[in-house]
């Protein structure tokens, strides 16, 4: 059986037979004529799996143009939605891609007629009859036609500079049928008029109606290059005389001669008046013209003036961007661009629906907060994107002067707007989107407070009246929809933090970095490397060592660098003259990166009693902290080691505290705290640590000491505490969790407050733990001793 498959597939294909049933697929925007065959890309499901079907059989396939425009990529076709003539295809070949879609080489074999649809899903099938393509080759009709045809397309390719390839195809074919379609195809026909020309079955008919279309793009080409030719011509009319007016300009600063003023001051009248400006601009500009009129160009107070009056006219103060209100298409854009961020997207389309319903509503204020590399400041440009306005992006990072947001009064040689007013001078746009990336880095010293220039800036109640120094007017910022980018917000003051609505960007989990990898950044430093899949293949595996032994981010910076490291070392093999397709495992991971460079967090190996795992947080995600303690002969003396911060240092002070208040309740003798020492110890010492989160661990472990009984080493614990012994609500508790997990700890204890941040971390993340939420430490104590230890 396969030999005779093979057999059939080495035929022509327009000499195999064709059944009375094809599974049909839909095209959209284009029609597929008979005698053409070039690669389809498909990427639904039903079409790959009608593929699939079709190649464990006679390779053949109905094409039909559908003649309903699609609402969205994952909107259904039905068979109502299909034209009833279209081609039989033949697959020659399909290609399979990691990416979730197949490149299919499909020919144009015959052309067919749709009876019926006897079919829907899983995909559309249609009884079919083959249309004829018959025609008289002693017809002098259509031999006239013919020739006519040809020398016809030959004219349109010299003056469209067609490729000679096509040409040479056109004298190739002998087929009148294939000689027409081959001509329509390239006269860049409406996909109606496509179709139309699909279905006429009769040959002269064909014929007239291709001659009449390339006749009409033959007037079309000649009229398009004649009006180049024209605009040439007047161009260089144009540079000639700029040329001549620079030289006669030339030789009047030769004869000593000032230039006339008056032709520039009527100019800036001009363009004023077109302006838009407000009535306090227009007043200014009026006065600030009248001073040019009797300032001498050579005086110092002339450029000072008309650089001020150039300021005011270039800046937009009625020029705005449309925007973009397309829900489906901004989703669309968004998933494509960015992987995960879903409360972040959500904001945004919520966002773009109130727009949508209100245009005149005020830009609010969104300030992405996260660590570094989630993809905060690539979002604010995807938001600019997708809403169709223009982009800036002020960095603020280390920033101290006050002029840099206000302007400089224009006493002070020199002086300039701020860098908002600069910024809406190059968008050309009065409703940019302005990212104030690193708002969380602004300083302050003698020339002023950054800060608080911005709290006007970023008010929707006073931002539509700024002024800036310079100006020295009013300038509307309330079309300007601004995004502040932060690491941390307890750097950003108060009353600034009060005007923006934050929005939180979490680390990435290690399936999301690798789904990442995969997906964008991979692919991209292979293009950038100038390699293909073909070179260089990465699987999933490989992808996770890599993140977990050479990277420790919560974002995927250094990802994307290691990735580019081993795209150099495929590189250099190639350039050696290996063209093998190279393969990376984790095993092959050290011959391109090194050795490595983190350990994976693992629970503690040596257990007993007195040692308790901690959760914290750090700028580039969770991790697990142990808490040591150790008890020895003494008077009630307490020692703390291992760099602890203030915050800290109490949590130690306040655990042994509330453990003396309630030893009765805790069973413990109240004469043991006066005849014993205490030791906390966090180890990596060199590492600075501090935080409100690490009271729950701290009591744990001292009342393990005391009390001779262990925890539970499976179990990891975050949460403050009271002397009273209430368990507060603590931050990072994403990346927390996260930490648990990757060490290979499946139970938490949390406050009962933070249970609203577990049920925000994706379904899959929750599943594969155990959370507790202890109202008080006693609870929290039940939780975490080993009940098996004690028996």
């Amino acid at each position: 059986m396969e030999e005779q498959a093979q057999a059939s597939r080495q035929k022509d294909p327009a000499s195999l037979p064709v059944p009375d049933i094809l599974p049909i697929m839909p095209l959209h925007g284009f029609v597929f004529f008979p005698g053409m065959g070039f690669p389809l890309q498909i990427g639904s499901t039903s079409a790959m799996q009608l593929v699939d079907h079709a190649m464990s059989g006679d390779r053949m396939i109905g094409l039909v143009l559908c003649h309903k425009k699609q609402a969205s990529v994952t909107e259904e076709i039905t068979s109502k939605d299909l034209h009833r003539v279209g081609v039989v295809g033949y697959i020659h070949n399909v290609t399979k891609f990691d990416e979730g879609y197949y490149q299919v080489l499909v020919s144009g074999v015959h052309k067919l007629a749709v009876t019926e649809y006897t079919q829907e899903l899983p995909w559309i099938e249609g009884r079919i009859t083959k249309l004829p393509m018959v025609f008289d080759e002693d017809n002098n009709e259509m031999q006239a036609l013919l020739l006519n045809l040809r020398n016809q397309f030959k004219k349109l390719g010299k003056l469209m500079e067609m490729p000679e390839e096509i040409l040479a195809t056109l004298d190739a074919i002998t087929d009148p049928y294939h000689i027409a379609y081959l001509v329509a195809s390239q006269l860049n026909l409406k996909v109606e008029e496509e179709q139309e020309i699909l279905e006429i079955i009769e040959i002269n008919l064909l014929l007239h109606r291709v001659a009449r279309e390339l006749n009409k793009r033959l007037e079309t080409v000649a009229m398009s290059n004649k009006l180049q030719e024209d605009i040439k011509k007047e161009i260089d009319g144009k540079q000639r005389e700029f040329f001549l007016r620079q030289q006669m300009e030339a030789i009047r600063k030769e004869l000593g001669e000032e230039s006339d003023g008056k032709a520039e001051l009527t100019e800036l009248r001009k363009k004023a008046e077109a302006a838009g400006l407000s009535e306090e601009a227009q007043k200014a500009v009026n006065k600030e013209l009248a001073r040019l009129e009797r300032i001498s160009p050579s005086s110092p107070e002339h450029s000072v003036a008309r650089n001020y009056v150039d300021w005011i006219l270039d800046l937009p103060w009625n020029k705005t961007t449309e925007d973009t209100l397309d829900l489906d298409k901004a989703e669309h854009d968004l998933d494509n661009e960015h992987y995960g961020l879903g409360q972040v997207k959500k904001r945004i389309l919520e966002f773009l629906a109130v727009r949508k319903l209100k245009n005149d509503i005020q830009g609010p204020i969104l300030c992405l907060a996260g660590p570094p590399g989630v993809g905060k400041t690539s979002l604010g440009q995807s938001i600019a994107k997708t809403m169709g306005r223009k982009f800036i992006r002020m960095a603020l990072g280390g920033l101290r002067d006050e002029a840099e947001i206000r302007g400089h009064r224009r006493t002070y040689i020199g002086a300039l707007p701020g860098r908002i007013i600069q910024s809406l001078k190059r968008a050309d746009s009065k409703n940019p989107v302005v990212l104030l990336d690193e708002i969380d880095k602004l300083g302050s010293d003698f020339r002023g407070d950054p800060s608080s220039a911005l709290l006007e800036v970023l008010d929707p109640e006073q931002n539509s009246t700024f002024r800036d120094h310079y100006l020295d007017m009013e300038f509307d910022l309330s079309k300007i929809l601004f995004i502040a980018t932060a690491n941390m917000l307890d750097t950003i003051p108060g009353p600034l933090r009060d005007r923006m609505e934050v929005v939180e960007l979490s680390s990435y989990t290690e399936n999301e970095k690798v789904d990442i990898a995969r997906r964008y950044l991979l692919p991209k430093q292979l293009q950038e490397h100038a390699l293909t899949p073909d070179n260089l293949e990465m699987g999933d595996a490989a992808l996770l060592e890599l993140i977990r032994s050479y990277t420790r981010e919560a974002g995927v910076r250094n990802l994307e660098r290691e990735l580019a490291s081993v795209c150099r070392g495929v590189a250099a093999n190639i350039v050696r003259g290996n063209k093998e397709k190279i393969v990376v495992t984790p095993e092959s991971l050290h011959d391109y990166l090194g050795v490595i460079h983190y350990f994976p967090e693992v629970k503690a190996r040596n257990w007993g009693a007195g040692l308790a795992t901690g959760l914290a947080w750090t700028p580039v995600g969770g991790k697990i902290l142990f808490i040591e303690t150790s008890k020895m002969k003494g008077k009630g003396g307490l020692s703390l080691t291992g760099k602890l911060g203030d915050v800290m240092k109490e949590s130690a002070a306040a655990a042994l505290t509330y453990l003396r208040s309630h030893a009765t309740a805790l069973n413990i003798d109240e004469d043991v705290f006066s005849q014993i020492d205490l030791h906390v110890h966090v180890p990596e010492g060199a590492t600075p640590k501090d935080g409100p989160s690490a009271g729950v661990a701290m009591v744990s472990a001292l009342y393990s000491v005391i009390s001779g009984k262990p925890l539970r080493r499976d179990v990891a614990m975050t949460g403050e505490i009271t002397l009273r012994g209430d368990v507060l609500p603590v931050g990072g508790i994403n990346e927390k969790v996260l930490a648990a997990l990757r060490a290979g700890i499946k139970e938490l204890i949390l406050p009962p407050q933070n249970e609203q941040d577990v049920l925000e971390m994706p379904e899959k993340v929750r599943a594969e733990a155990v959370f507790r939420y202890p109202h008080t430490i006693e609870e929290a104590l039940e939780f975490v001793l080993d009940k098996q230890a004690e028996q």
